[in-house]
């Protein structure tokens, strides 16, 4: 466990022992504090299950610590943990029952456990937290009564619990580097010996652990792709999910087969006008992806990506072996005349990965001339065009351009998403390509997981077929609109320092300071004052120190401005 976030928690266990002895002394009892927030998605939802860490005491609970003796059944509410003790030995009979409480003397000076066993237990408490495991001591036996835990949880409730929350969610977050760390740990056997060793817990990267110096419920996050709950056709959801399971029930329950849901299959050919036989509908459009890199780039193979690029992206192919060219990003897209003077030069690229629609994470769009000039390059040096478009219905100002596949139906394999125009728990994707290559990902598919699941994508037909999604896409690009208006106008009044391009659709803005400037500083600053952003370096092989990306989509207007104002703060902290 960082040793910050121990030391912390030991600052709080000493605080707590002093509430103990005084509510001791005055014999005050409060009323119980409402159950702690659980961390959802850079989000605050009511929890209606403890978590791991938080058991509230009931008939199949641990038995209650000694020093409290409640006068009724426990109300049902998440209690704060109780730290374990050393178990006694075997045989060793059940402390008996506790005596009425009485005001005892105050102590002529307390005592306290030594700061690395306070240490050490709450390193062993976040690895329950984190994956659920209970050691295998016997019963916790602190001595703390009802009142202590209430103000205890009050005390803790925006500190202790967002800690541990937080870190779990480290553990779990979707950046490259921090999953690939956490592959390389290896957690010990249950049972064994817990107490010799420190637990080998996945570090965080540099600066992704966010501080708790302010609760999660106030932390603004221009850091996650994602809509707000607020923009989500939920009802449209829910009679989508109703009509799937009552015009479709077998098709909806069973296995399908690897091409994915048939009316959803040919519901997504008739929009791009092709043949069902060069779709497939997967599990999200980033098992798209990783099948069509499993099927075309082996280690060695040259790839080109945009500079930046969705990190993801350069994750799977330098997980595959792939020697990847970066190519310069501009305004209007990829700068087609570097792309042609590295060909010139030699490069020999299997594939290149383009997101030609309101880019992750630039939010920039690729323009007419230079499709054409990309596909000309794709013909005469014979390489594939992967031309991912999740954002394409995202368009909130300009004309909309023509995708590349449509202009090549034979040099381009086309991905996209209904993450983003339905909603991204819905986990749907697909690929649109030449038959041949749609039928190479279909074994892979197969041999991957027999079947997507056949229940989202029926939701997402009918979703469709009922034309939901087309308000649902309104719904979802006015509120964009609104709030990148919001964003620009904030960066102009709070960060004048910062150059940025508004983009037409999409989620993304890229930002950029004046060089010598450290995001990496600023990220940190920003932390503390609960803004979360992610850095351009995340998105470069090289470079970008001075650079960000913001993220809107999940964000209110209101919270857009104070998060810029908080933004603006956190710079000229670093700055002075």
């Amino acid at each position: 466990m960082d040793e910050e976030v121990a030391k912390t928690l030991g600052d709080l266990e000493l605080k707590l022992r002093e509430l103990e002895q005084e509510l001791a002394s005055i014999g005050g009892s409060r009323p119980h504090a409402e159950q702690a927030g659980r961390v959802v998605d850079e989000a605050i939802e009511p929890s209606t299950d403890p978590s791991p860490g938080f058991m509230p005491p009931g008939p199949q609970s641990q038995a209650p610590p000694s020093g409290f003796a409640p006068a009724g059944p426990p109300p049902p509410v998440a209690q704060a943990p109780v730290p374990p003790s050393p178990p006694g030995p075997p045989d060793e009979a059940p402390p008996s029952a506790p005596p009425p409480r009485v005001a005892p003397p105050p102590p002529a000076a307390p005592t306290f456990e030594p700061r690395e066993t306070i240490e050490q237990r709450y390193s062993l408490q976040a690895r329950e937290t984190i994956y659920g495991e209970i050691p295998a001591t016997k019963d916790r036996q602190q001595e703390i009564d009802l009142d202590e835990l209430v103000r205890f949880g009050e005390t803790l409730k925006r500190t202790f619990g967002d800690l541990i929350d937080q870190y779990s969610r480290l553990l779990a977050d979707e950046s490259s580097q921090t999953r690939s760390r956490s592959r390389e740990k290896r957690r010990p056997a249950r049972g064994g010996d817990r107490a010799g060793a420190p637990w080998p817990i996945a570090r965080a990267p540099p600066g992704r652990l966010l501080y708790a110096s302010r609760s999660m419920a106030d932390t603004i996050s221009f850091a996650r792709g994602a809509p707000s709950l607020d923009i989500i056709d939920v009802e449209g959801l829910r009679e989508a999910a109703g009509r799937a399971f009552e015009s479709d029930p077998a098709g909806a329950t069973a296995y399908g087969t690897s091409i994915g849901y048939p009316r959803l299959r040919e519901w997504i050919a008739a929009k791009h006008a092709v043949e069902p036989e060069r779709v497939i509908v997967t599990n999200g459009s980033m098992q798209a992806d990783a099948f069509l890199f499993e099927h075309l780039v082996k280690a060695g193979d040259e790839v080109v990506v945009e500079r930046p690029t969705y990190d993801r992206t350069l994750l799977s192919l330098r997980e595959r072996g792939a020697k990847v060219h970066a190519v310069e990003l501009q305004e209007d897209g990829i700068d087609t005349d570097a792309l042609a003077a590295l060909l010139g030069d030699g490069a020999r690229p299997k594939l290149a990965h383009i997101i030609p629609n309101f880019q992750n994470p630039a939010g920039y769009t690729l323009s007419a001339a230079k499709r054409e000039a990309l596909l000309g390059l794709a013909r005469e040096h014979d390489f594939t065009i992967f031309e991912d478009d999740p954002y394409v219905e995202l368009r909130f100002s300009g004309q909309r351009l023509p995708t590349m596949l449509s202009m090549d139906g034979e040099r381009v394999v086309y991905a996209s998403s209904f993450s983003k125009t339905v909603c991204p728990g819905i986990r749907v994707g697909y690929l649109v390509g030449p038959a041949e290559e749609i039928a190479n990902v279909a074994r892979i598919a197969t041999n991957t997981y027999i079947s997507p699941s056949m229940v989202s994508q029926a939701i997402v037909y009918e979703f469709c077929a009922s034309g939901a999604i087309e308000r649902s896409i309104e719904t979802v690009k006015n509120a964009l609109a609104q709030r990148v208006d919001a964003l620009a106008n904030a960066l102009h009044r709070e960060l004048p320092q910062a150059r940025f391009t508004v983009p037409d659709g999409g989620y993304f803005m890229w930002v950029t300071f004046p060089e010598g400037t450290s995001v990496s500083a600023l990220f940190d600053a920003a932390a503390q004052r609960g803004v979360a952003l992610v850095k351009g370096t995340d998105f470069l092989m090289d470079g970008g120190e001075n650079t960000m990306r913001l993220a809107y989509s999940g964000v209110t207007v209101e919270q857009i401005d104070e998060g810029i104002r908080r933004l603006a703060e956190a710079y000229r902290s670093i700055s002075s």
